[in-house]
């Protein structure tokens, strides 16, 4: 296999959550690969993610949607569609999480984490596997899992549903349209430095133990996770189907 094999020039990449952390790096790291980047985001701040997209030559398309509402499912695809013409890789990288003890967690907490981490990144592939299968050509379907896909976590009980419930559902989308040319697979991130773990990184007591299980010595950072997704992006992963790929500096290994 040659190097060609990674690279991603004349792909259109929707990647949800893009504006900071994960998304951003993923982002980025498609269009190093060679990929347009359609990035989703609630906030409307692209200006970051669009200069990075855009100083390795690439196009960037932003996209400012709740992933809470069903209708945002239909704007990021007609948009990408219509500015770009085609979509080959979907990223579902957006997610929220609620931190409160299962005794005291409530349902309003539980409701918003499912709808954006798990109902919208459902329907969301769904809808992209439609255009694959309307295109003809396959395509690449990477969801954002975590180490909460494999283990239970304290004090975040919606969240931990939803990561182990995208890995599972990453796994029932690859059993149905492998064979139809689409590739579904997961990218289960570590210890990451972002806004999501802030709580968490100015605890000394949990950063530290943390760290301390952490074979690499060190927490990830979002560009640690942009060559899994590029690999996944790319025609070098053509035989991957349903895989829920670790990127966690040796964490689950401890």
């Amino acid at each position: 296999m040659s190097l060609s094999a990674f690279s991603l020039d004349g792909r259109i990449a929707i990647v949800t959550g893009a504006t900071s952390g994960l998304g951003h790096g993923i982002a980025v790291a498609l269009a190093e690969a060679g990929a347009d980047v359609a990035g989703v985001g609630s906030s409307g701040r692209f200006e970051d993610v669009r200069a990075a997209v855009e100083k390795c030559g690439r196009r960037f398309l932003g996209i400012t949607v709740d992933l809470s509402r069903m209708a945002s499912i239909g704007q990021i695809v007609s948009r990408t569609r219509e500015h770009f013409g085609r979509i080959d890789i979907l990223v579902n990288n957006a997610g929220i999480i609620r931190r409160m003890p299962c005794i005291d967690f409530s349902e309003k907490d539980w409701d918003e984490v499912m709808d954006v981490n798990l109902k919208a990144a459902f329907f969301l592939a769904q809808a992209v596997a439609r255009v694959f299968l309307e295109q003809g050509t396959g395509g690449k379907i990477i969801n954002i899992a975590s180490m909460l896909s494999f283990q239970g976590g304290i004090l975040i009980p919606s969240y931990t549903a939803s990561k182990s419930g995208l890995a599972g559902i990453t796994r029932t989308m690859a059993n149905e349209w492998a064979a139809k040319g689409i590739n579904v697979n997961a990218i289960a991130p570590g210890y990451m430095i972002t806004r999501a773990t802030e709580a968490l990184q100015k605890d000394p007591v949990r950063s530290r133990a943390i760290l301390d299980r952490i074979p690499a010595g060190r927490w990830g950072r979002p560009s640690d996770v942009g060559g899994m997704a590029v690999f996944l992006a790319s025609a070098a992963s053509d035989y991957c189907h349903g895989g829920v790929y670790p990127v966690d500096g040796g964490w689950l290994a401890r």
